[in-house]
């Protein structure tokens, strides 16, 4: 069954071919077509092809589905107090990431399943069609390898990230930690993943640390991804492009020579600004990797301790107010930034042979995202072909 969207007022397409030459390839008063899971045609309205069923926008946006390249969705338990606390100015004294370590290992499968799906679907309602989420909550071989089975189900950008912190049992002997995370933890998690994650940074693994997990993952064939420089500058961004990691996420702390890097290299810097609203913490300058040539992709980092948030449409804002983006820029990689970071050409588009995964907004410019901050603007939501909101 085909499908014609009509009496669009602005469509996002992001390929400057079939619109006004800008990154975002606007179409004004336009039109798109779906035939089954892709879009087959976009233009102007009034020559849009003879289908069968039709949608009229009623002057509405339309443009891809945004792309979460970023979260931690498979977890239990709650962290309300720590971020109470540390709202609240207050010392808390409680594990951080230990704290749900040790509830996401005491869960049940059917608990931690039905806490992504709830968040998945939340993502959903906001207009997010793909979304990667990561292990790294177990930090057990058996919890690991579970937490990305129940992932798998869900959705298909996995990533196996053991290397999260060292696991609390193994305090004393973090080289142990790294050969159980490039070993026997690898082995039972590599099937259901298709990328590994370091989180490299002080009181996590170092360099060294970071390039045995990543180049292990890489033998086992999964891409790498790297936590980098969020805390303080390190080396996790150069080693993101020496690797050939598709993103270096959080990108807060650079120096020249990392932006370099970034600008010279096919590694996208992933911005997380719900971290850092949760955080109060410095924000990433986004103005200067763009001005250097850096691809850049907004994702949510959603997780229950530093960005408990699932909306794509919060943190385009939060990149336009806080991190010297453009509405159009933070648009952009919010939909083909976050395809970028996961190298998928398929989707964070809207044109001829895309997967159909389409937001349409309650506003007559996707500009309304950033100008109507915390307003439910998604009015509907097309995933592989079928409205699903």
């Amino acid at each position: 069954m085909s499908t014609v969207i009509t009496n669009i007022a602005t469509l996002v397409t992001n390929d400057p071919s079939l619109g006004d030459d800008s990154p975002l390839g606007l179409v004004r008063d336009a039109a798109v077509v779906i035939d089954g899971d892709r879009v087959v045609w976009t233009g102007a309205s009034s020559r849009a092809p003879a289908t069968d069923n039709r949608v009229d926008a009623e002057g509405r946006t339309v443009l891809p589905g945004f792309v979460d390249s970023h979260s931690h969705l498979v977890f239990a338990g709650d962290r309300t107090e720590e971020f109470n606390a540390r709202m609240s100015g207050r010392p808390y004294g409680a594990g951080g990431i230990r704290t749900t370590v040790a509830a996401t290992r005491a869960a049940g499968d059917g608990d931690l399943e039905a806490n992504l799906t709830r968040l998945l679907a939340e993502a959903l309602r906001q207009g997010t069609t793909t979304l990667e989420t990561k292990s790294g909550y177990g930090l057990t071989v058996e919890d690991e390898a579970r937490a990305l089975r129940i992932a798998a189900r869900h959705t298909d950008e996995v990533t196996y990230l053991g290397a999260h912190i060292v696991a609390p049992e193994y305090a004393g002997d973090p080289a142990a930690y790294v050969d159980l995370v490039t070993g026997e933890m690898l082995d039972a998690c590599a099937p259901h993943a298709r990328w590994i994650d370091v989180f490299c940074e002080k009181g996590a693994f170092d360099g060294d640390q970071a390039r045995a997990v990543l180049t292990a993952g890489r033998a086992k064939g999964l891409h790498p991804r790297v936590h980098a420089n969020q805390l303080s500058h390190g080396p996790g961004v150069q080693l993101a492009v020496e690797l050939d990691a598709a993103s270096a996420d959080h990108c807060t702390h650079l120096t020249d020579a990392d932006v370099d890097a970034l600008a010279n290299g096919d590694t996208v810097a992933t911005l997380l600004p719900g971290a850092e609203f949760s955080t109060r913490a410095e924000w990433p300058d986004a103005r200067r990797l763009l001005d250097a040539g850096v691809t850049v992709a907004l994702s949510t980092d959603c997780n229950p301790g530093s960005s408990f948030t699932s909306s794509m449409p919060f943190c385009v804002a939060l990149a336009v107010r806080d991190m010297g983006m453009t509405p159009d820029e933070a648009v952009w990689s919010a939909t083909a930034g976050g395809a970028a970071a996961l190298r998928r050409t398929d989707i964070g588009r809207l044109g001829p042979g895309a997967r159909a995964d389409l937001l349409l907004l309650d506003a007559p410019s996707h500009v309304h995202l950033a100008y109507r901050p915390g307003v439910p603007l998604a009015a509907g939501v097309w995933r592989r072909g079928v409205r699903v909101v």
